[in-house]
């Protein structure tokens, strides 16, 4: 079967309609993620910029509505980048940016592969990982790593290469994940140990970004790598639970967010008339917000995005997994 960057709707939604709804859910307001572009207003009513991503807009029919920046026509990926700023990177930028990432995490250089005298190829290493002094591979599965306004998660997933469309060999993968469930897959045997570390893998890896579109891109690929790593280690498909439990992860650790406010796009009110309620009566009144006005990242008045904080209680409600506020970590 030949290689498709694109992700088919219809695919995943063989693998279950709860599946597709996971991808699409939006944990902070407690509906879908929604398309936060104008690019598809043409398409009817449904695809307006506030109007939520629905199960029926990217399906059936519909299946080719959202691909990748990679089949895009010039003329979309142009517009992309002047209207909001949609930066593309080449694969082998993001190999060299994770190859940092690792060599400072192990302290040493090559890793997970050797680059070209230019940087812009790489062959994988062929020997398991090893690891220094003091740290195990399951420490690195664990070390938490985010990609900031992640556009499609080529940093964290590296399907396809991002210049030509073409596939990457599993083996040759260089994303963030990739470089986990590498490690993961060399160091268990049995579907129930990496069925577990795999979790662990997901729930350490963060990333956000404006557009619905890319983010459910940015979902499908992470999803889809899970699948693919499975049956190259066990030669089957994972069990639609276990697909299930990974985009119930995916869809709390890769959000939709304004990273500037850290707040759902567009949720600021400025300048919109709110109905005060007290003993005199109603009374309307704009309401500004401060943040916007003072262009800091705290102090809005927009829903401020949650995230899961995963294997940690809430002190309060003794919840594990607490959810806790994006801009709560940020000192």
């Amino acid at each position: 079967m030949n290689f498709e960057p694109d992700i088919n709707e219809n695919d995943i939604l063989t693998l279950g309609k709860e599946v597709l709804d996971a991808l699409l859910r939006d944990h902070t307001t407690g509906e879908n993620i929604f398309w936060a572009t104008s690019d598809y207003e043409c398409l009817g009513e449904g695809y307006g910029y506030k109007k939520p991503i629905l199960p029926e807009l990217v399906t059936g029919e519909n299946n080719k509505v959202v691909m990748p920046r990679v089949l895009k026509s010039k003329e979309q990926q142009t517009s992309r980048a002047k209207d909001m700023a949609e930066v593309f990177t080449p694969s082998w930028v993001c190999n060299a940016q994770n190859n940092l990432v690792d060599e400072a995490w192990f302290g040493r250089k090559d890793v997970f592969n050797t680059t070209s005298d230019d940087g812009k190829a790489w062959e994988a290493t062929a020997d398991p990982i090893t690891f220094p002094e003091g740290k195990t591979w399951k420490d690195y599965v664990r070390a938490t790593r985010m990609e900031i306004t992640c556009g499609e998660a080529p940093y964290l997933v590296s399907r396809y290469d991002t210049t030509t469309g073409e596939p990457i060999p599993l083996q040759q993968r260089i994303g963030m994940l990739d470089r986990k469930l590498r490690v993961v897959s060399e160091n268990t045997t049995t579907s129930g140990e990496w069925l577990e570390m795999t979790q662990e893998a997901y729930k350490n890896i963060y990333g956000f970004e404006w557009q619905g579109d890319n983010l459910l891109l940015a979902r499908e690929a992470l999803l889809t790598s899970f699948i693919e790593y499975y049956q190259a280690k066990f030669g089957k498909a994972p069990l639609q639970k276990s697909i299930l439990y990974i985009a119930y992860i995916i869809s709390w650790n890769v959000w939709q967010m304004d990273g500037l406010k850290g707040v759902v796009p567009d949720s600021c009110k400025n300048g919109e008339i709110v109905i005060e309620h007290d003993l005199f009566g109603d009374t309307e009144k704009k309401v500004y917000c401060q943040g916007c006005q003072q262009d800091t990242i705290k102090g809005h008045n927009g829903i401020y995005c949650l995230i899961r904080d995963w294997g940690n209680k809430d002190p309060k409600t003794g919840e594990n997994n607490r959810k806790i506020r994006y801009i709560d970590l940020i000192k």
